[in-house]
């Protein structure tokens, strides 16, 4: 028996909402898993990756093989991965999911969904990628002593999220050895008001609200330094009539919200960006509501 996962990419922190926040997006890995006497790791796009016991599929698979007292003598795996690496679009946690849920198929089900999504948090560090990638849609999630407590919010009001995404890779932990280790109490304040503005107008349908809520001084004025033209990507997109626009997980990609009735603006930003940001590369997503699914074969 083997098993296919498919798991959304996401966008982690939509401004306010630091490490607490993220949305999953209809953008997809796709992974074949088999039980194996060995190691047999490929991918189909002939991306880079590790084919070994360092590939983070497998890692992760093994992890729920170790947790569950079961030996793991390989894994037969194909990865199919739309989702960029290294662009903020939840790749790596896209990867941890897949490992998880494919594992867990293979051993026919011994962990719950609950413990798949303190499980994936825990290995990511942090739930706002991971969390939705499993439950698809807009979640606010935080993870304390191992434990995720998240909620899945029903979006009210249809919006599409124009990626940018550049052709330059910014990793994660740059992203965050970029962040102060303390921040002032007033933009504490700011951050918590407008994340719960942000939540409470994606609930509602204030999508008016979506401008200013997205707001930030915690982790994006740090990482702009490290976006060569982030800064003029996101005041273009604002001009061009995104309801906000942000900086998507770590980065480098931004995302602008946008009204799903305005029907040309994909092809506006993408004129834009030929004249103006030739690194840049727009594209049209819009929520997944669905998470990761599983099918065995």
């Amino acid at each position: 028996m083997g098993v296919t996962v498919k798991v959304p990419a996401t966008s982690a922190n939509m401004g306010s909402g630091y490490d607490s926040i993220g949305i999953a997006l209809d953008l997809y890995n796709v992974i074949t898993m088999e039980e194996s006497d060995h190691i047999d790791i490929s991918d189909v796009r002939d991306d880079n990756i590790p084919k070994d016991e360092n590939n983070l599929i497998y890692q992760c698979a093994k992890k729920v093989y170790d947790i569950c007292g079961k030996p793991l003598t390989g894994l037969k795996i194909v990865e199919d991965c739309a989702i960029p690496q290294t662009r903020g679009l939840g790749s790596s946690s896209a990867c941890t999911v897949a490992g998880i849920l494919g594992a867990n198929a293979l051993l026919g089900d011994p962990l719950s969904q609950e413990n798949i999504i303190d499980l994936a948090a825990s290995i990511e560090g942090h739930p706002d990628n991971s969390t939705p990638a499993i439950l698809g849609g807009f979640c606010v999630a935080l993870l304390e002593y191992g434990k995720v407590w998240s909620v899945r919010v029903p979006m009210n009001g249809t919006v599409d999220f124009i990626t940018f995404i550049p052709d330059f890779e910014l990793s994660t932990e740059k992203a965050r050895a970029a962040l102060p280790q303390k921040v002032a109490h007033h933009d504490a304040v700011f951050n918590l008001a407008r994340a719960a503005l942000l939540a409470g107008s994606l609930t509602t349908g204030k999508l008016e609200n979506v401008g200013v809520a997205v707001g930030d001084c915690l982790h994006q004025p740090y990482r702009f330094d490290l976006i060569p033209g982030g800064r003029d990507v996101v005041h273009a997109a604002k001009c061009m009539g995104a309801l906000g626009a942000f900086i998507s997980g770590a980065g480098p990609s931004i995302i602008a919200v946008v009204d799903s009735a305005d029907k040309t603006y994909l092809s506006r930003a993408q004129m834009y960006c030929e004249q103006n940001f030739p690194h840049w590369t727009p594209i049209r997503l819009t929520c997944d509501e669905v998470g990761a699914t599983v099918t065995r074969f």
